[in-house]
């Protein structure tokens, strides 16, 4: 069995003495783990790090076993995106998402998501508009997706400035009105495309949003709380200088 692919490296950790396993997020083969023979040396744990880009070929004698990986590393942003706390912090929360996935299991769009965000968290803020969006899109791809395209009361597309948090539907401004305090704000963002990147108070209103799905249909139902590294996120995008 082999396969070669793109990835991004989301985790590492020591095998043995001299060995890796290293998880990547690739493009055609989903979330996949691999042995790198060596990748405990100090020589390659510079390059087997979280966030780097990387050119991968999996073997195996058999297609359900761990396998080998070689990797080339292909684009080198582990340096940069450790070196603020805003782009640390989205790293390690967008590696929890990815990880209620099942391993193996093709994810092309997300890998698209995650691959963008790679070139661009340095970005303090587009950081938060990208990882509510991702948010969003981790949800459909794991069977919970909103319904944002239309107003639940009325059908229409227009002036669609509410989310119900029982249904996860949009609400129109005229429909919603009466309930506006029961109703989660759906920022346009998260709709359309924007010109400028969003003003703080509409990335914290669209995490309040995506976060009380993904408790509410994601972590709750497997025991599980939202990750440390999402609060920690929030924080670090709040204070001056991210």
């Amino acid at each position: 069995m082999e396969w070669s692919d793109e990835g991004i490296i989301l985790g590492v950790r020591r095998h043995g003495e001299a060995n890796a396993i290293v998880e990547v997020m690739t493009a055609g083969h989903g979330r996949h783990l691999g042995l790198v023979r060596g990748g405990g040396s100090r020589r390659q744990a510079a390059a087997l790090q979280a966030g780097n880009g990387v050119r991968v070929t999996w073997r195996a004698r058999l297609d359900e076993q761990l396998g080998a990986y070689a990797l080339e590393v292909t684009a080198a942003h582990a340096g940069r995106l450790m070196a603020q706390a805003h782009s640390a912090f989205a790293l390690s929360h967008l590696g929890s998402l990815i990880r209620l996935l099942p391993e193996r299991d093709p994810h092309p769009v997300l890998h698209g998501h995650l691959a963008t965000m790679i070139e661009h968290l340095h970005h303090e803020r587009l950081t938060g508009m990208m990882m509510a969006r991702f948010e969003l899109a981790l949800l459909t791809e794991l069977g919970f997706g909103l319904d944002l395209e239309s107003c639940a009361a009325t059908g229409g597309r227009n002036d669609l400035l509410y989310v119900s948090p029982k249904s996860g539907r949009a609400v129109s401004r005229d429909a919603g009105a009466p309930w506006q305090a029961q109703l989660f704000t759906l920022p346009y963002f998260l709709i359309s495309e924007v010109a400028e990147p969003p003003m703080p108070e509409d990335v914290e209103a669209a995490f309040a949003l995506t976060g009380h799905f993904l408790a509410r249909r994601v972590f709750d139902p497997r025991g599980l709380p939202l990750p440390d590294a999402r609060a920690s996120l929030l924080a670090a995008l709040k204070r001056p200088g991210g």
